[in-house]
């Protein structure tokens, strides 16, 4: 089933994304996958080679796992929206609607115990449009029978190193809440 949305997605003209994207990027990790991660979107480096968090907050991100005890390939790990919004910029809310039966797709195939948001794009829309990530960063809430678990995007830690500490502490929150979801 991932195979067949992953596939789809590679070939969605739904919205103006497509028209700039040298690859969409679907989302990769085990199908089923106790713990998915969804950012944004892709940015140039997942652009270009069709994995998500490949650039240098993905880089961080398999960092931070590590400080969690995990390994990236014992997460899923998505976007949003699977094709890169030109200049980085927030995706769309026309495109991230355009996506969104993609990711509840995915969401329902891979039927994970714990999500985590990465940033306020994705926080705004799986659990809250008027949440602010700076409020309800490491706090779990349950939501239709999912866990959601709001994360900093580990890029805000490149562009702000004060939110290093931040994005630290959150990992040992996340993996204390992991190991309580998961036994």
């Amino acid at each position: 089933m991932l195979d067949e949305i992953a596939a789809e997605i590679r070939q969605c003209r739904k919205c103006a994304l497509c028209q700039a994207r040298t690859h969409a990027v679907p989302g990769d990790g085990p199908p089923h996958a106790r713990i998915m991660l969804i950012g944004e979107g892709p940015g140039q480096q997942e652009d270009l080679s069709g994995l998500p968090f490949v650039g240098p907050a993905g880089q961080l991100l398999d960092s931070l796992l590590e400080q969690a005890g995990l390994a990236r390939a014992d997460v899923f790990i998505t976007n949003i929206v699977k094709c890169r919004p030109p200049g980085n910029r927030d995706p769309l809310p026309e495109e991230v609607a355009a996506c969104r039966d993609y990711l509840n797709g995915q969401i329902a195939v891979i039927n994970p115990r714990v999500i985590c948001t990465l940033g306020r794009p994705a926080l705004q829309t799986l659990i809250d449009p008027a949440a602010s990530i700076s409020r309800v960063h490491g706090v779990p809430r349950e939501q239709d029978g999912l866990l959601f678990v709001p994360l900093y995007h580990p890029a805000a830690a490149l562009h702000r190193q004060d939110l290093s500490p931040t994005l630290v502490e959150d990992m040992r929150k996340l993996q204390l809440i992991l190991e309580k979801a998961l036994a």
